[in-house]
């Protein structure tokens, strides 16, 4: 699970927020193809987006729109990462053994996609989906990255978990509304001070389920220190060089995919 770009001794990460159509697999997908080639012309070697991003977060739908993880309709995001060297993450429901996962597909240059499953559900989900079992890891330029999505990432046990296996970064990604929000900015501080590792959060805005989605995806560096944000309404990326701790930004106040 693990890659090196040959000519780029920093590693940036990317967070996307997104407003994703309800169900619409195929505009989502363009959308995020769209926001992956920005982030490669800004020489990211990752980007993640939030939590169900192609289907947007709905369970209702979860189990119409899940897929096998191998579906050839992500076929364009292996390609980009092959040919830009970059890492991709994105949030999709997939069929699992015993159920409908909520998963994170994991794109890595010339390797097998892989695909990381939340563990930890919140009471509201357990009637649609089942847990992962086990924690991903990526590296990248000697940089160990685990991944959570939306509940567990404001469960203790979560992130201890991905620390002690030896994660240099924590990523969120995340469906939450303003009051969940409000607990991240309260939390992710905190741990990322306590463990002395930089915690970043990709959010979505606009509608999802039974709420709205209230972005303001940020970044904390390993002192805790809130580095970057988006806002509450617009979609947007930050990009973060893990070496120099620098961020940059850019906001879309229109629809990415608009032609």
């Amino acid at each position: 699970m693990a890659f090196k770009k040959s000519n780029d001794k920093q590693m940036k990460v990317c967070i996307a927020q997104t407003k994703s159509e309800k169900g619409n697999i195929r505009r989502n997908i363009e959308s995020h193809l769209e926001f992956i080639e920005r982030a490669i012309k800004l020489k990211a070697d990752l980007i993640i987006f939030p939590e169900l991003s192609i289907t947007n977060y709905e369970p209702d739908l979860a189990k119409e729109l899940a897929t096998d993880t191998k579906s050839n309709i992500f076929d364009p995001f292996q390609e980009l990462s092959n040919k830009n060297e970059i890492a991709i993450g994105i949030g999709m429901p997939t069929k699992g053994t015993e159920g409908i996962n909520i998963s994170m597909l994991i794109f890595q240059p010339n390797k097998e996609r892989i695909t990381y499953a939340k563990q930890i559900l919140h009471s509201d989900e357990l009637p649609y989906f089942v847990s992962g079992k086990n924690q991903t890891f990526l590296t990248i330029d000697g940089v160990k990255i685990a991944i959570g999505i939306c509940y567990e990432t404001l469960q203790r046990e979560h992130f201890l978990n991905a620390k002690n296996q030896g994660a240099d970064i924590y990523i969120a990604s995340v469906a939450k509304p303003k009051g969940g929000i409000e607990k991240a900015y309260q939390y992710f501080p905190g741990i990322a001070k306590e463990f002395n590792i930089p915690i970043l959060m990709s959010n979505c805005v606009g509608d999802c389920d039974n709420f709205m989605s209230a972005g303001q995806s940020a970044v904390w560096n390993k002192k805790g220190e809130l580095m970057e944000q988006l806002d509450d309404s617009n979609q947007g990326i930050i990009i973060f060089d893990t070496n120099t701790e620098q961020t940059e930004k850019e906001i879309y106040d229109y629809p990415q995919s608009s032609k």
